[in-house]
């Protein structure tokens, strides 16, 4: 049975620290290469306004992907991420790092993974949560106890979790306010 709402709020206002996956959740999962080896990725500005709003209030944000890439190295300095882990094969060892760095305890997580390598780390966190085009096992474990996004990843997941975080923290308004 899926969470309710009361329950998907509650879990919601307890993060105090947002995991993303790279690949199919702040991408749309499509790697381009140029001749010279170039490496290339849609990355979504919507979800960079996200991340920098979660940072804002105070929320930290971090990168564990399976795969190590310049792109993405750069892409998280540039919105401020400090904890990016790549080439990772267990998701959860570095992010056991980070509960025991921020001292912080496994409910007050999310992370948000796409595919069968990201399930055991969903299944740590207090919030699970996936883009609309996760794979079928993935929507699974976020459907029946977390979050599935409205939108595919690299196309505006990202933002929607982390506006649900912040709306839920009563922290919305300031970002608005902060911008305007």
């Amino acid at each position: 049975m899926a969470l309710s709402e009361s329950e998907l709020q509650s879990r919601l206002k307890a993060i105090k620290l947002l995991v993303l996956d790279v690949d199919g959740v702040l991408t749309d999962g499509r790697l381009m290469l140029g001749d010279e080896g170039r490496e290339f990725r849609n990355f979504n500005v919507k979800d960079g306004f996200g991340i920098r709003a979660l940072l804002l209030s105070g929320i930290r944000v971090a990168v564990i992907s399976g795969r190590e890439s310049e792109v993405v190295k750069r892409r998280c300095e540039n919105l401020g991420i400090e904890d990016v882990y790549q080439k990772v094969l267990k998701k959860s060892e570095p992010f056991e790092k980070l509960l025991a760095k921020y001292e912080i305890d496994a409910g007050e997580a999310c992370f948000m993974g796409d595919d069968v390598n990201d399930i055991a780390l969903l299944k740590l966190v207090g919030l699970p949560a996936c883009p609309a085009d996760a794979v079928p096992e993935v929507l699974t474990v976020c459907g029946f106890r977390g979050f599935v996004s409205e939108w595919a990843g690299g196309r505006g997941a990202v933002r929607e979790v982390a506006e649900r975080i912040l709306k839920a923290q009563g922290k919305w308004e300031g970002i608005i306010a902060e911008f305007s």
